[in-house]
């Protein structure tokens, strides 16, 4: 599963590379390739998919734009699957937050600074 999500990510990546050679002109935030890539990396290949060319579909001057982040469908862990608190103290790599949007959905925002530091107090 891990190596089908790079085999897909990979065509994107190297768009983002090749686009950045040309103005920027993408209606939404974030950009339709970074949302595909968002896509992904978070949902099954098929719903990836279907979104992604939804999303494409609609960055043209029909529609106005503006932010629209990907939602995915996310159940958070139980408390009792988390055994070890220890193993969350220090600092931890977030690559992702997950935002809720209702009790099954979530919004996936990117934190660029890309390290957390929980407070000692």
């Amino acid at each position: 599963m891990f190596q089908t999500k790079k085999l897909l990510i990979a065509p994107i990546k190297g768009y983002q590379y090749f686009s950045r050679m040309f103005p920027a002109n993408c209606r939404y935030y974030p950009t339709c390739s970074e949302y595909a890539k968002w896509q992904f990396e978070f949902n099954a290949p098929h719903k990836a998919l279907l979104h992604t060319t939804t999303r494409i579909l609609r960055c043209n001057q029909l529609f106005a734009g503006g932010i629209d982040y990907p939602v995915v469908a996310y159940t958070p862990p139980k408390h009792t699957t988390l055994r070890n608190p220890k193993a969350f103290y220090g600092k931890m790599k977030i690559r992702y937050w997950l935002v809720p949007k209702d009790r099954t959905y979530y919004y996936i925002l990117k934190d660029f600074d890309g390290t957390y530091t929980p407070s000692t107090t």
